[in-house]
Formats: C-alpha cells, structure tokens, sequence
C-alpha cells in the first residue's frame, strides 16, 4: 500500500485549468464518483464553458486525468469575490493519496490570480456537503472552512453548509 500522497508525487500530477480536451478524462472521474448523477460529459461542459464564473481544473499526469476541481463565483464579479468550492471529485481507485488536498491547496492561488485579473480578492469560500462525508475534514484543513447551518435531506441525504473567512 501507498503512503498518502505518494500517488500523486510518483505521477507527478500537475494541477491546471481545465480545456475541452480534458472533458471526456474529467467526465470519466464524474460518473466514477458520483454514480447517482447523469450526464456527467454535460454537466462539466456547461461549467466549463462559463469560465471565468466557473474556474475549473484537473490533476493530471500526462493525458491521464485523475481528479477535478469546480469554483463558482457566487452573485457576480465582485471587489471581494465569495467563491464556491462547487465539486471535488477524485477517481476511486486513487482516494486517499492526496489528490484532493492537492487539487484545493495548487488550485486556490490560480483560482485567485484570475480574480486579480478583474481586480477582485478573495472574500470567502462556501462548500456544501453531506452531512456524514468525511471530505469536512480536508475542508476544515486546508480551508479553514466551518459548518455553519444544515439543511435537512437536500439531495440525498441532510447537506451542510460550510464557510471560511479569510482564505489566506
């Protein structure tokens, strides 16, 4: 067995803004990781193609695509922008070893170099989840993010809503 992170450093993933050529990789890493949702191709289009309200990127290793990150700006091209984490998603079969730390921790100061270029700082940063996904705690960490209500059976099940102030 692996230890965390060893994964991505034997790979040597790189974290990237997302391009066309990266849908049917990412569409692959949808559909693997949320199974009850459709049209996984679609719907990752569609976001991609609303860049710069959606910044999305990829952990890839040459072709090979291994995770996706979706930030949405929320109520519009702000001074202070409130972005939210929209989707994580990381192939199964390579959870655990980091990828998802390393797709919030490498994207965010790309995330924040496209906001300065519409003269815009980060304000802060919402994710809502499930209330039993373990993924709270990589938030928490590495966003400092905190639940701050929970909205009872939303989608599947009861979703949280989380925060973080001050993103550094």
């Amino acid at each position: 067995m692996k230890l965390l992170g060893s994964f991505a450093q034997e790979q040597k993933l790189v974290i990237r803004l997302m391009v066309k050529e990266d849908l049917a990789g990412a569409a692959l890493v949808h559909a693997s990781a949320f199974p009850r949702q459709g049209y996984s191709f679609d719907w990752l289009a569609c976001n991609l193609n609303a860049f710069p309200r959606y910044l999305m990127f990829v952990a890839s290793s040459g072709e090979d695509i291994y995770g996706y990150i979706a930030w949405a700006q929320k109520s519009g091209f702000r001074p202070e922008a409130v972005l939210e984490l929209e989707q994580l998603a990381v192939m199964p079969d390579v959870q655990g070893h980091g990828i998802g730390r390393q797709l919030i921790t490498d994207s965010l100061p790309l995330v924040k170099a496209q906001l300065a270029l519409k003269n815009s700082v980060l304000k802060s940063v919402m994710v809502s989840t499930r209330a039993d996904n373990h993924a709270q705690k990589l938030y928490r960490q590495t966003l400092g993010a905190e639940v701050v209500a929970t909205i009872s059976n939303l989608y599947s099940a009861d979703e949280v809503l989380m925060v973080a102030r001050n993103v550094v």
